[in-house]
């Protein structure tokens, strides 16, 4: 609900602040004396975009600010979202400077125009001859319907399993493009796998193959390192016979010395290890063996590994494994991803049926309450003068959305005889308004509307119609806010409060101004409404009558 509206240097307004109520307030005034301002001003609280020719002292900025009763709008979520805080009484200012800025906040935040219009949109509603788009809109006419058919819900319902369906399309989609992605490089992973498979790297130890080739390519010289060895101490003249020979020599002699027996000893010894170094010389020299065919074998083996090495940039063969086991990881991928997207594909298609199921008992509970709603709507235009009105919810099938299946057009034909057309092609301005008057009347029934401006909405209409659109927005004001800019007395008087807006010079300038009327000052003004600037005792009773 608005609650007070702050007007500061806009236009013909200098300073005004009003304070608001709930219910049917009317807003009245000569041609020409700024009620059009006040819908510009607030504009701007709506998001529109400035018009800096309204900034009255150019050395001033000019300032609109509206407080807000939104505790019942269901907002906390909103303003989660976008990072602002929450109060029950929301402050919406818009500030606009001759040098071409214009900012806006909400509750003292800096936000976005964009932001300000997903609030404001929420907050209040502006209608008038020319604003009449929304109902033009499919979106508001599906919304039209759910609401008086009492099908919101449903449709919630639906539109989230639908909301998760697109997630799992989507979803799909990437694991598509992943597996194509996969499937490209799979022939360059199956070759690198192949290489370090053939290696069998779990079962062979590359590094005792390498010491092996060491040993078969030295072959030659390992051979004659052993003979030498052997021959060196035990052959013909060899170290051991010198030694032999010596022990035996000075061992005969008897010296019996102790210093001389321990040599002699630790010669014995020496000759021990000498002939068991000499003996196993031999016995390697024996394993020697120059095998060129095994030369080759290994040396392909080990230039096989040393290539996968280098190739895969890894420096021993536990690392060379951990490229073949997520080879075979990406290789598997491929086949994982293959049984996911077909689980996510049945999964879908279970979905879309259920979808469909849903959407077409939406469609059916649409279809089975539309024709009595076109008849509410059909009997409150009868009661504002559209007597020979008809209008039809058009319900076709179409592809699932978010909302169903259902493509809806509201036709309408406010004359007899003339075939029902969709609203933009089927009436005038005036009978817009008063089409969009019923629909609004009805919707109030069902949920909470946001503030109502309707701007000259009887214009063009008198007497008996202008009364009934007065008691139709009365009725409207009796459980929401409801605003009507009018010219005729006979909507004036049904207000449950009155604003006049007037126009005055002061010192060579001119000013407009805003005053909230008493209960006299609001006869004194309908009866002006009636009989124009002269007022006499039988137009202020007729006012009172009227106002009755």
């Amino acid at each position: 609900m608005l609650k007070k509206l702050t007007v500061q240097n806009f236009a013909l307004i200098e300073n005004a602040q009003l304070d608001f109520e709930q219910g049917f307030t009317v807003i009245t005034g000569e041609t020409g004396s700024g009620k059009s301002i006040l819908l510009g001003a607030l504009s701007l609280i709506l998001g529109e975009r400035a018009n800096y020719a309204v900034i009255r002292n150019q050395e001033k900025k000019t300032i609109v600010e509206a407080v807000f009763d939104i505790k019942n709008y269901g907002l906390p979520a909103f303003f989660e979202t976008q990072d602002l805080d929450f109060f029950e009484e929301t402050i919406i200012r818009r500030e606009i400077s001759a040098n071409g800025k214009s900012r806006a906040f909400v509750n003292d935040s800096p936000v976005q125009l964009s932001v300000l219009k997903q609030l404001s949109e929420q907050l209040i509603y502006i209608n008038s001859q020319h604003h009449t788009l929304a109902l033009r809109e499919s979106a508001f006419q599906l919304d039209l319907l759910d609401t008086l058919a009492g099908t919101l819900t449903k449709r919630e319902t639906y539109r989230a399993k639908f909301k998760a369906w697109k997630q799992g399309q989507k979803e799909l989609s990437e694991k598509k493009e992943a597996l194509a992605q996969h499937l490209q490089n799979a022939d360059f992973v199956r070759f690198q796998l192949e290489e370090l498979e053939a290696l069998d790297l779990d079962n062979v130890d590359f590094e005792a193959f390498q010491t092996e080739l060491n040993r078969a390519e030295n072959a030659g010289d390992l051979g004659a390192s052993f003979s030498g060895i052997d021959e060196q101490l035990s052959g013909e003249g060899g170290v051991l016979e010198h030694l032999r020979a010596l022990h035996r020599r000075i061992s005969g002699m008897n010296l019996n010395d102790e210093a001389l027996d321990a040599l002699l000893e630790r010669i014995k010894t020496t000759e021990i290890e000498l002939d068991d170094i000499a003996q196993e010389a031999g016995s390697e020299l024996s394993k020697v063996e120059v095998d060129p065919q095994l030369i080759d074998e290994l040396t392909e083996k080990v230039n096989a590994y040393n290539s996968q090495l280098k190739k895969h940039n890894v420096l021993d063969q536990s690392a060379l494994i951990e490229v073949k086991n997520e080879l075979q990881s990406k290789d598997t991928d491929v086949l994982d991803l293959q049984e996911e997207i077909d689980a996510l594909i049945l999964d879908l298609n279970a979905q879309e049926e259920q979808l469909m199921k849903e959407a077409q008992e939406l469609s059916s509970s649409r279809t089975k309450k539309s024709k009595g709603i076109a008849k509410e709507i059909v009997s409150l235009l009868q009661e504002v003068k559209l007597a020979d009105s008809q209008l039809v919810f058009d319900i076709t099938s179409g592809n699932l959305t978010e909302s169903g299946q259902d493509k809806l057009t509201i036709k309408f034909t406010p004359n007899k005889g003339m075939d029902v057309q969709p609203i933009e092609k089927a009436a005038s301005g005036g009978e817009l308004s008063r089409l969009f008057l019923c629909i609004q009347s009805l919707l109030s029934k069902k949920k909470s509307l946001p503030t109502l401006i309707f701007d000259e909405i009887d214009t063009g209409v008198s007497g008996e119609v202008a009364d009934r659109i007065g008691k139709l927005l009365k009725a409207m004001g009796e459980s929401m806010q409801l605003f009507a800019i009018t010219h005729l007395p006979q909507v004036a008087s049904k207000g449950e409060h009155h604003i006049k807006v007037a126009k005055e010079n002061r010192k060579n300038e001119t000013f407009t101004t805003l005053d909230v009327l008493n209960k006299e000052e609001r006869v004194v003004e309908v009866a002006k409404l009636m009989s124009g600037s002269e007022v006499n005792d039988a137009a202020l009773a007729n006012a009172e009558k009227l106002m009755q």
